[in-house]
C-alpha cells in the first residue's frame, strides 16, 4: 500500500487552514481526498475550486441531484469509495 505524506487539519496554516475550513463548513470533515493534496496547497485550492463549480454551478443543466448521482455511479463502477 503507498503513503502519501499529509499535513493534518490540526498541523494546517495559511491557505491550507484555510481550506480546510471550507472543507469543514461545507462537509462538516476534512476528507482524505483533500488531505493527499495537502503539500500543494495552490493546487488544492485550484482542484476544490473546480469541484464546487462542477458540482454546485447553478449554470448546469442537470441539477444537483444527478450530478450526485452521476458521480456515485462513476466512483462505484470504478471500485472508488468516495
Amino acid at each position: 500500500m503507498a503513503f502519501i505524506d499529509t499535513i493534518s487539519p490540526e498541523r494546517a496554516t495559511g491557505l491550507l487552514r484555510k481550506l480546510y475550513d471550507q472543507s469543514l463548513q461545507r462537509a462538516g470533515r476534512v476528507f482524505q481526498v483533500l488531505q493527499i493534496q495537502s503539500l500543494r496547497p495552490h493546487t488544492l485550492d485550484a482542484s476544490t475550486r473546480l469541484y464546487v463549480e462542477v458540482m454546485r454551478s447553478p449554470r448546469s443543466p442537470l441539477s444537483r441531484a444527478q450530478r450526485e448521482l452521476i458521480a456515485t455511479v462513476v466512483s462505484r463502477e470504478n471500485g472508488c469509495h468516495y
